[in-house]
């Protein structure tokens, strides 16, 4: 029996590869198994992979024949994976020793759906540790009634899938998988999904991942159209968010959140190029009145005079049949 499968997407990161692969090593026991996906890497990560596959215990490695995203990835892994409890890590990140070992007998001792955990923000040589926004630790709890209040941070927000392990019966019922072909903000659905559906989760003060920032590969460092895929991961997230049975509790902050966003990459927008700079207004602009007007209303009245003036200038820009669609 495999306790705990580890979901390991990798896209062209040769550089950070051996270190993700040197911590999973440190973390290796005979009942874990490590899916080590190649999204169709162009440089030297396939090499990488193929001797880990040699040297790594418990190692399976796949390969996408075509580039799919993160969300794709993962799922491939989620779908070959054995284990009675799952968890990811990005090909570009690392673990402390013995980490998942930890990881494995908390949930366990809390017998509880998901555990979520805090981790180590890696920027250059710089290290801060990032908690998980829910102040009640080791506690069990069900996992929608810490999706609000809308106007603070909460642990919908910390939407980062290697944070935490998850009971096998969650992916058995549908609830792990992310959103095909999402290239960028995939974690978001799939948080609120888990958070909506899932019956028990706790939060636990375990640091052993260190997530690596800034990588200049990254989609978050690189100002590309895939990084409007944020706009059909929030769109899913309020069309869901609408169709549950306490919508007109948390509309208020799928909609806040999604205007967030929104305004965050508007006050960025030299990053990216003129022409994705161009759709980004676009899209936003049909976003907003994609979205339940009155619970906009209420989001924007909430807002930061600087946030909600942006954001109502861009209500107002006319959109076209095609984008509005």
């Amino acid at each position: 029996m495999v306790k705990l499968s580890v979901i390991v997407p990798f896209y062209n990161v040769q550089q950070y590869a051996p270190d993700t692969l040197k911590s999973l090593r440190a973390n290796a026991r005979d009942d874990f198994e490590f899916i080590l996906v190649d999204d169709c890497s162009k440089d030297e990560t396939p090499e990488i992979l193929e001797r880990a596959a040699r040297e790594l215990p418990g190692a399976v490695h796949l390969r996408h024949e075509t580039n799919g995203g993160l969300a794709t990835a993962r799922n491939t892994g989620l779908d070959a994976a054995r284990g009675e409890y799952l968890t990811f890590l990005d090909g570009d990140d690392w673990l402390a020793p013995g980490y998942y070992a930890q990881l494995v007998a908390a949930i366990e001792q809390l017998g509880c759906d998901f555990v979520r955990t805090d981790h180590v923000q890696c920027t250059a040589r710089a290290r801060s540790i990032h908690r998980v926004p829910h102040g009640r630790r080791g506690v069990v709890m069900p996992p929608r009634d810490v999706i609000l209040p809308a106007d603070r941070s909460t642990s919908v927000d910390y939407a980062y899938a290697w944070a935490g392990i998850y009971h096998r019966r969650l992916a058995d019922q549908g609830i792990l998988h992310f959103t095909d072909g999402l290239r960028t903000a995939e974690d978001r659905p799939w948080i609120w999904r888990l958070h909506r559906e899932a019956e028990s989760f706790a939060a636990v003060g375990l640091l052993g991942v260190f997530y690596r920032r800034g990588v200049a590969s990254s989609l978050t460092q690189i100002g590309d159209v895939r990084q409007l895929d944020f706009i059909r991961a929030f769109d899913q997230v309020v069309r869901e968010t609408a169709e549950d049975r306490d919508a007109d509790k948390l509309l208020p902050k799928a909609v806040r959140t999604y205007c967030a966003i929104i305004s965050h990459h508007l006050g960025s927008i030299e990053r990216f190029e003129p022409q994705v700079a161009r759709k980004l207004k676009s899209l936003s602009a049909a976003a907003l009145k994609r979205m339940p007007q009155g619970v906009l209303d209420e989001a924007l009245d909430s807002m930061d005079i600087q946030r909600a003036t942006r954001l109502r200038r861009l209500r107002r820009r006319p959109v076209s049949a095609e984008v509005a669609a």
